[in-house]
């Protein structure tokens, strides 16, 4: 009969959380939203991504925690067993190569979560409204009126910050 030891292991789940996290992070990225962007009207592209990325970002925020839980013994080679779960990733020696990471996507997908998200969904419902009030989509071509541009200016700013720092935690997570 097989060993299935390794079940009652930290490993595989280790493993599988590590594969969905950078999963995640890749296929939205680079393959889900770009070609969202790419296939589908605007308002539609909108509307996905506001219903995706709160999934996405709590899927950011949760999988570090497990992993840092699902972080598995190893042995030293002098053969001692080293800590596992988060004994392990908070001990000295691992926290620049273990802890660092993990904490850092973890902080990330938090901000983008209950600050950024939010912010940036609220300055489109603005940017809506104001289309309403001007007569003009916000991706018109100029001219557009100054609370447009206004609006215009802090949702690039927004998006920019959001998608910068999810490139960052994509690295931390490699």
């Amino acid at each position: 009969m097989p060993e299935l030891s390794i079940l009652g292991s930290l490993a595989p789940y280790h493993i599988i959380t590590y594969g969905t996290l950078l999963g995640s992070s890749v296929f939205q990225s680079f393959i889900g939203g770009p070609v969202a962007f790419k296939a589908l009207p605007r308002a539609q592209f909108s509307s996905l991504q506001s219903a995706i990325f709160p999934i996405y970002f709590s899927l950011g925020t949760v999988l570090p925690v497990l992993l840092a839980w699902t972080y598995p013994a190893a042995k030293s080679l002098t053969g001692i067993s080293l800590q596992s779960g988060f004994s392990g990733v908070f001990a000295k020696h691992n926290r620049l190569d273990v802890l660092a990471p993990i904490a850092t996507t973890f902080a990330i997908h938090f901000v983008n979560l209950t600050y950024i998200g939010p912010q940036t969904t609220n300055i489109m419902k603005l940017r809506k409204h104001q289309e309403t009030r001007d007569g003009k989509k916000s991706h018109d071509p100029a001219p557009h009126s100054p609370e447009m541009q206004k609006l215009n200016r802090k949702f690039g700013i927004m998006h920019s910050v959001s998608a910068s720092l999810n490139l960052v935690a994509l690295a931390a997570t490699v």
